[in-house]
């Protein structure tokens, strides 16, 4: 067990992520460029944007994701 587990336990875990920052790992790869981003710690939802930075992750951009990566996928496979 890390110090920010130890310290998630006894103050909440969005002061941990406001006070040390975001733990982000990559969920899923939408394409070669998009990618789909969780905290570990707080459990909040990133991707990326046009300009490739992180933004949160909302039901439109969701939904534009799958759609992209239908499309991503079907083109992949016709190759």
């Amino acid at each position: 067990m890390n110090f920010l587990e130890i310290i998630s336990k006894f103050v909440g875990k969005k002061v941990v992520c406001s006070v040390f920052g975001h733990k982000i790992v990559t969920v899923r790869n939408v394409t070669n460029h998009f990618k789909e981003y969780e905290c570990t710690c707080c459990k909040i939802e990133l991707t990326n944007d046009l300009q490739d930075r992180k933004t949160f992750l909302t039901p439109e951009l969701k939904e534009i994701n799958e759609t992209l990566l239908k499309h991503f996928n079907r083109r992949m496979l016709s190759l």
